[in-house]
């Protein structure tokens, strides 16, 4: 383990035109670059100029969205809301003007009048979700995408963060909930047969956690603690959190993007993010992180969405730079490496 990050420095930093933000990530999470390093400003313009960025980009209409206005949820993985989550994961530079377009159109069409982001496929009579459709697993994802894009300050994104909250603790009597999604404090989803949701706590968790710290209400942070709770109630590696009758195989199988689903290592990266990287509690999801290396010390793309996407994102079953870095940033920042 010792020199598990160093034998694979090089590989991840050198110039992939397939995948560009794969260096762009490893300078600033592994080498701890700052954005206004050099090297890190270079990495970030190579992903606007080769790769999954600018082929997405490509698709992009003039307004904002990709295949038809409106919410954005369909057609799935080519809709507007799935650019947005992919273009936030695969390091898309923030201050790209088609880019902020994009951000401001879901922030447009996407949200409700609730402030949540709306899994609705089809607009209504005002061109933006309705209410009801606000589920965490999307709500998550783009909220954390405009907050990586720096939207932190926008007063839509205010009310998206306190939309966040309110679901999960459950502290605002006025706060509705509907049987058909997010069903009741605790992230209980209506999609999940009405019990918690751990995929949804994910992407809540990541969004959340995205706020710096030092702003951080005590409402966030309440959320915060209370997704926590959920992951750790059982053994992150086993992952058998309420789900139908079975475990979802999408918990064992790493990739990149991720989508609505989540997988062990986004809930280990979630929970060291909390501090909980030395918990004894996450022993068992480090040994099956580490377990999936190859005999060179690479993790695999074991999950893809390549074919149904507007671009390719590495080969399924190969060495994956993009699960790799995942892995070892969280091994570092958890002190396991």
């Amino acid at each position: 383990m010792a020199n598990a990050l160093t034998d694979q420095l090089p590989w991840l930093l050198e110039p992939d035109k397939a995948n560009p933000g794969v260096r762009y990530f490893a300078l600033r999470d592994l080498l701890d670059g700052p954005e206004d390093d050099p090297d890190v400003i270079e990495a970030r313009a190579a992903v606007m100029r080769s790769g999954p960025v600018p082929a997405i980009i490509a698709k992009q209409h003039p307004e904002g969205y990709w295949e038809k206005p409106g919410p954005g949820y369909a057609t799935k993985y080519r809709g507007t809301v799935w650019q947005l989550i992919q273009l936030d994961r695969l390091g898309a530079d923030p201050s790209d003007p088609r880019v902020r377009a994009a951000c401001e159109y879901v922030l447009r069409h996407t949200q409700s009048v609730s402030g949540g982001f709306g899994a609705s496929g089809i607009a209504s009579e005002t061109g933006v979700a309705p209410p009801s459709s606000a589920i965490h697993c999307l709500h998550g994802n783009l909220l954390a995408a405009l907050l990586h894009f720096g939207w932190q300050d926008d007063e839509r994104v205010q009310r998206a963060i306190d939309w966040q909250v309110h679901s999960i603790t459950g502290e605002n009597p006025a706060f509705r909930y509907y049987s058909s999604t997010t069903a009741a404090p605790g992230f209980v989803c209506g999609i999940n047969y009405t019990q918690p949701c751990a995929w949804g706590a994910n992407k809540a968790i990541r969004a959340l956690l995205a706020i710096p710290p030092q702003v951080r209400s005590e409402s966030v942070r309440r959320s915060l603690e209370l997704g926590a709770e959920l992951l750790l109630s059982r053994d992150p590696a086993a992952a058998d959190y309420a789900y139908s009758n079975r475990v979802s195989e999408k918990w064992s199988r790493f990739g990149l993007p991720i989508s609505y689903w989540s997988d062990v290592l986004e809930t280990v990266e979630n929970l060291v993010g909390l501090g909980y990287g030395a918990d004894p509690h996450l022993d068992n999801a480090f040994d099956l992180i580490l377990s999936k290396r190859d005999t060179e010390g690479r993790w695999p793309l074991e999950d893809s969405i390549n074919g149904r996407t507007w671009t390719q994102v590495e080969v399924k079953d190969g060495p994956s730079k993009w699960v790799t870095l995942r892995a070892l940033s969280t091994l570092r920042k958890a002190g396991r490496i």
